[in-house]
């Protein structure tokens, strides 16, 4: 329970925006390993799919049998893509909240200086850190967010080419 209470502390430190990149992330890493697990377990199903539907096609090498390879591969790709611009978005949003956060923080600040002066040291102690933490938190998913964006887009390119080299056009 202890952990939950520091979890609980933190994101009261941080102020209303923090809960919404808390939210914000729990949505991009559960597309992140939603497309992991695609690749993991969906994907090897389908490409054996296409890849038997052409082999046993007898046409591999007509104008028309071109056209259907490209619509596999571009199934495949569609496929594969299939939430990458949504964790795309996610990722860029982070860091735009982060900065949310810290501009309200900032503003608490300067409600506590209005009313208190700049004397007081103690009460504007937290609007500096609602205003430093939602940043950090903001860029931390960001960052971390899109290495994985980045894996996936180069696993999609990677698998496209592989089907590609598979789907032999004669």
């Amino acid at each position: 329970m202890d952990l939950f209470d520091s979890l609980q502390q933190f994101l009261h430190t941080g102020g209303d925006v923090l809960w919404v990149i808390l939210w914000v992330s729990i949505c991009l890493w559960a597309l992140i390993v939603e497309r992991l697990l695609y690749f993991r377990q969906s994907y090897p199903v389908q490409l054996s799919q296409w890849r038997q539907d052409w082999e046993n096609r007898a046409d591999k090498s007509s104008q028309r049998a071109l056209f259907i390879r490209e619509c596999i591969i571009s199934e495949a790709k569609v496929s594969m893509e299939k939430t990458v611009p949504v964790i795309k978005m996610l990722v860029a949003l982070c860091p735009l909240l982060g900065l949310l956060g810290t501009v309200t923080g900032m503003i608490h600040v300067f409600d506590v200086m209005a009313v208190t002066g700049t004397g007081n040291a103690r009460a504007m102690a937290s609007g500096v850190s609602q205003a430093t933490v939602p940043m950090m938190a903001g860029m931390v998913i960001a960052i971390a967010g899109l290495y994985f964006s980045k894996l996936i887009e180069q696993r999609v390119s990677e698998e496209t080419h592989h089907l590609t080299d598979l789907l032999q056009y004669h």
